[in-house]
């Protein structure tokens, strides 16, 4: 699956808004949280520290929500499904 890596303010702020089909993951450096809305399908979000290991696993989150997570340092956006092939304290690389 390919990452997106969000480095803009815009890209931050749209993420995979609008988007569907989802096919591609979308990397969000030093973000803690993440919001839904004007989704058009689910996601699973994980929670990574600042090694890059996996805090926090969402799955399923439905449009028009807002995820806080409390125990990572960046954010990590997959299509839904995706966030059950990794572990917590499974080291991702992007």
């Amino acid at each position: 699956m390919k990452i997106i890596v969000a480095k803009t303010f815009k890209d931050k702020l749209l993420g995979l808004m609008g988007q569907q089909n989802i096919k591609d993951g979308m990397f969000f450096p030093y973000v803690k949280s993440i919001h839904t809305f004007f989704m058009k399908e689910n996601i699973d979000i994980l929670g990574l520290d600042k090694d890059m290991k996996v805090t926090e696993i969402h799955y399923n989150i439905s449009p028009n929500k807002v995820i806080l997570l409390k125990k990572s340092t960046h954010t990590l956006e997959l299509p839904k499904g995706y966030g059950k092939k990794y572990k917590l304290k499974e080291k991702i690389k992007i």
